[in-house]
């Protein structure tokens, strides 16, 4: 057409020109209406083995809009996508969210789905800020996109071994032995490698006498519970998922083991509402040492009324870990669009990296991310399910009940 333009008259050359300019301009007018809103591509196992917990982290993105624009004035639009609790799943609708337009990521619960998701988000350069994922290989691949606001494996372990120790002081009890039990997926293994890395470390009363791997999946944990019980271990040090949790209680019962305990170093499944109404009286005492939401805090008070407005029949509480980490993360998102003023990928993730949240949900320090985009300072609770219901009884100045252990069905030898 170029060629042609001895041909043209002046008035349709500067026609084909005015033309011209608008087609080269219309992706820029189209990036300054889209700025108008922040498009956030949640990725949660809404089905599938982790489905319960990941429409329980639904509930914390559901809940968000609102409160970020009540808070920070803007707007945010959810693309919601289902991972199915499968890594391959994750990853490919990673993509399809990043060509729908999303401008970020948030998810996705899981080590192994957020390990996939990573990879996605650095090479198509958008940010992705994990909610709840502890592996700490995740942020360790010098990945510029990634962000995480959760306590990696050996933190987690740290802090709930501690918890642990605070325990028994708190109780005047010394357990000797302890036989560890953890699922085999990702996550599990992160914990296992910790657990044998810091273990060793803490002067702790108790020794490790087996342990025990399974898959979180298994719908019959007779074999793992009867060797675990042929230890004659004084309690259970679980690392665990929902499903399985519940499996393994009910085959406690079922041979009739006389533990002290269950106790979590940091890992869901037994403060999940589901959990409670799976096996109501059964549920009782158990514990898990885990990052929870100060419900103290002025942040968490304006959650729990939208959470309460949304969920009328439940209660935040039951929710509290899945909620609060998948709201933070949104919060920082719209932090970083707030203060770039901008969607464009690199303006939103140099922001994030400059992050630096003091008003927070969750117990901890300011979120305020390292070089390898991994929040530091995040705390965890001594969580017992008391009266059915997830519980904190330590640390004391946190504490709305006092800890129970051993647990009431325990016999002394």
């Amino acid at each position: 057409m170029f060629y042609q333009r001895d041909s043209m008259n002046r008035r349709h050359f500067n026609k084909f020109l005015l033309t011209a300019g608008a087609a080269v301009m219309a992706p820029f007018n189209i990036a300054r209406a889209q700025s108008a809103k922040l498009k956030v591509g949640v990725l949660l196992p809404k089905s599938g083995l982790q489905g319960l917990i990941g429409q329980s982290c639904q509930k914390g993105a559901d809940l968000a809009p609102a409160v970020l624009k009540e808070l920070l004035g803007v707007d945010v639009d959810l693309m919601n996508a289902d991972t199915e609790t499968n890594v391959d799943t994750a990853r490919t609708r990673a993509e399809r969210l990043i060509q729908e337009g999303a401008h970020c990521l948030v998810g996705p619960f899981d080590s192994g789905a957020a390990a996939a998701i990573a990879q996605v988000a650095e090479q198509r350069g958008v940010p992705f800020v994990i909610n709840i994922a502890a592996a700490p290989q995740i942020t360790e691949q010098g990945y510029k996109y990634v962000f995480r606001n959760f306590p990696i494996a050996p933190e987690l372990v740290k802090n709930g071994l501690a918890l642990t120790e605070e325990l028994f002081r708190a109780t005047a009890t010394t357990p000797r032995t302890a036989v560890f039990m953890h699922v085999n997926d990702t996550f599990g293994q992160a914990n296992a490698k910790a657990i044998s890395a810091i273990l060793p470390q803490l002067n702790l009363p108790f020794k490790l006498v087996d342990t025990i791997a399974y898959d979180p999946a298994a719908k019959d944990l007779t074999v793992e519970v009867a060797k675990a019980k042929a230890t004659k271990a004084d309690f259970l040090l679980l690392v665990c998922r929902l499903n399985d949790a519940i499996v393994l209680r009910r085959e406690i019962v079922k041979q009739r083991w006389n533990v002290m305990g269950v106790i979590s170093p940091g890992s869901p499944g037994m403060y999940e509402n589901q959990f409670f109404q799976t096996l109501g009286k059964l549920s009782e005492h158990c514990i898990s040492n885990v990052p929870w939401y100060d419900p103290k805090a002025a942040l968490a008070k304006s959650v729990n009324a939208a959470f309460k407005k949304q969920n009328p029949k439940d209660q935040l509480r039951f929710h509290a870990l899945n909620v609060g980490y998948t709201f933070e993360a949104m919060l920082i998102v719209a932090d970083a669009y707030k203060r770039a003023k901008s969607t464009n990928a690199q303006a939103l993730t140099d922001t994030i990296r400059q992050a630096e949240i003091k008003n927070r949900v969750m117990i901890g320090g300011p979120i305020k991310f390292n070089d390898k985009g991994q929040v530091e300072g995040n705390l965890s609770a001594c969580i017992q399910n008391q009266d059915q219901k997830p519980t904190v009884v330590l640390p004391a100045a946190a504490a709305e009940a006092k800890p129970v252990f051993p647990w009431a069905a325990y016999k002394r030898a």
